[in-house]
């Protein structure tokens, strides 16, 4: 396996742990919000969340199905993807500290 090779895999590892870490997030988010009214701003924000998830999802998936060869250098170097699951995963958490409180 060539290093442009495991340099992919090792993003998509980190992509996927990311992913899962904010896939719990929102779960433990719907939970807490489950007894809020219809309508409340938890509700909206938690909606708006789910919804760049969902996005941030599909770009995910895409990447792992780009082939090696289209893999540029600097979308490997950069932290791309990886910076907006952290800033999903830092809503998500302030989220949930405010409804757990």
């Amino acid at each position: 396996m060539t290093t442009k090779e495991q340099l992919v895999e090792q993003h998509i590892r980190e992509y996927d742990a990311r992913q899962k870490h904010v896939d719990e997030l929102i779960a433990q988010a719907e939970e807490l919000a489950t007894d809020l009214v219809q309508g409340h701003a938890v509700k909206t924000e938690l909606k708006q969340i789910q919804e760049q998830h969902a996005e941030l999802v599909e770009e995910t998936e895409e990447l792992k199905r780009m082939p090696l060869e289209h893999w540029r250098e600097e979308m490997i170097q950069s932290a791309g993807p990886m910076a907006i699951w952290d800033m999903l995963a830092q809503k998500l958490e302030d989220l949930v500290e405010r409804v757990e409180k």
